[in-house]
């Protein structure tokens, strides 16, 4: 039976392939962004995750269209990095606002739904330097890390009721923004992955696709690393 996925920046990156993913699973896909194109098949509500009226009013118009969400993928997040003695409150404080504080509004208003259906699936979309650290990234690696206790704590407030709530943890992931670093950048990057190589978003979107099946029905508070060894499960 196709399912309301609901992914959080669809329109661009590890998000975008996860819609897809999903879209060619048989699920009916919708997005929470901000600007640009989305994947065919996807239906898009423009809004930004620091404004939790615009989220609850963006799932209230999904929702609408496509009834209650079953499967939240939380990936929306951006990056303000700066080395620490010279970061800005401002650029912690937004990161965090957008990465975590952003990913619990989602969470909040799905739970809602999902608590009516007896059944859900959240992944948030994580990341390794969340578990490892990296210098320059302080606030990324912190909003990041979090979220590895929210699911954790949404697993035991709400397992009990079919909703299961797990953090998939990239590494180094071919997209856009790593293309910008520069083939060199790169192939640095690469030698200290044990597969040496970067990921690829479809390796992201299976991780995805596998914590909301229902094969996955009894794995929760768990983190899924995606990053060919680099991080170890750390």
């Amino acid at each position: 039976m196709s399912r309301h996925v609901l992914v959080t920046g669809a329109n661009r990156g590890i998000g975008r392939a996860i819609a897809e993913a999903f879209v060619a699973n048989g699920d009916t896909v919708s997005t929470i962004y901000r600007s640009g194109d989305l994947p065919e098949g996807v239906t898009g509500a423009i809004a930004d995750v620091t404004d939790t009226d615009a989220v609850n009013a963006a799932f209230d118009e999904l929702e609408a269209q496509h009834g209650r969400v079953r499967v939240l993928i939380a990936n929306a997040g951006i990056t303000r990095d700066g080395l620490l003695m010279r970061m800005s409150d401002a650029d912690f404080e937004t990161v965090l606002d957008v990465n975590l504080t952003g990913t619990f509004r989602c969470v909040r208003r799905a739970v809602n739904s999902m608590m009516r259906e007896k059944y859900g699936r959240i992944v948030l979309i994580g990341s390794v330097v969340g578990l490892m650290g990296n210098p320059g990234q302080v606030n990324y690696s912190a909003s990041k890390s979090a979220l590895v206790g929210m699911a954790r704590s949404v697993t035991r407030e709400v397992g009990s009721r079919g909703i299961t709530a797990n953090v998939v943890a990239p590494g180094f992931i071919t997209t856009d923004m790593t293309a910008e670093l520069g083939e060199d950048t790169v192939k640095q990057y690469a030698a200290t992955i044990p597969a040496k190589r970067f990921g690829g978003t479809d390796e992201v979107a299976a991780a995805a696709l596998y914590l909301a099946s229902d094969a996955a029905g009894y794995v929760s508070g768990a983190v899924l690393p995606v990053d060919g060894g680099l991080g170890m499960g750390h």
